[in-house]
């Protein structure tokens, strides 16, 4: 990877393509209303440049669902590592409902964000949306 005179990554592979595929898969599919349960994210990265990345995965949940039991925590960052290039990485994520989950439809939001030196520097991110059903 060529560096230019400020120590910065060249933005010509990074940052106009996708540097991961990101996939998901929820177990099981839906969620029930007005009832304490949950179900697990798996999210599966992988990693699709050339060159080993440091990632890092944003989640973030609606009002009405949670990370946790209490449904108090709506987003979590999981510091992933590095991941070599063509290598696949899997997370599980627990989201809760409790009775204040009504039916409907909910969008649960993922960003994989691509990081330079440290997780404070982004370079690119995929960002993608999973429409989580809760039924009666």
């Amino acid at each position: 990877m060529k560096f230019n005179l400020f120590g910065k990554k060249n933005a010509n592979d990074l940052v106009k393509n996708s540097p991961y595929i990101v996939a998901t898969e929820l177990v099981p599919y839906r969620l029930y209303a007005n009832k304490t349960n949950s179900l697990v994210l798996f999210v599966r990265i992988k990693n699709i440049t050339k060159d080993p990345l440091l990632t890092s995965l944003d989640l973030t949940v609606p009002s009405k669902l949670g990370l946790s039991e209490n449904l108090f925590s709506k987003q979590k960052q999981v510091k992933v590592g590095e991941i070599l290039s063509n290598q696949e990485k899997e997370l599980r994520i627990e989201i809760f409902g409790n009775i204040d989950t009504d039916q409907g439809e909910y969008t649960l939001n993922i960003n994989a964000n691509a990081h330079f030196r440290d997780y404070s520097h982004i370079i690119n991110s995929v960002t993608k949306s999973i429409l989580l059903k809760v039924i009666k």
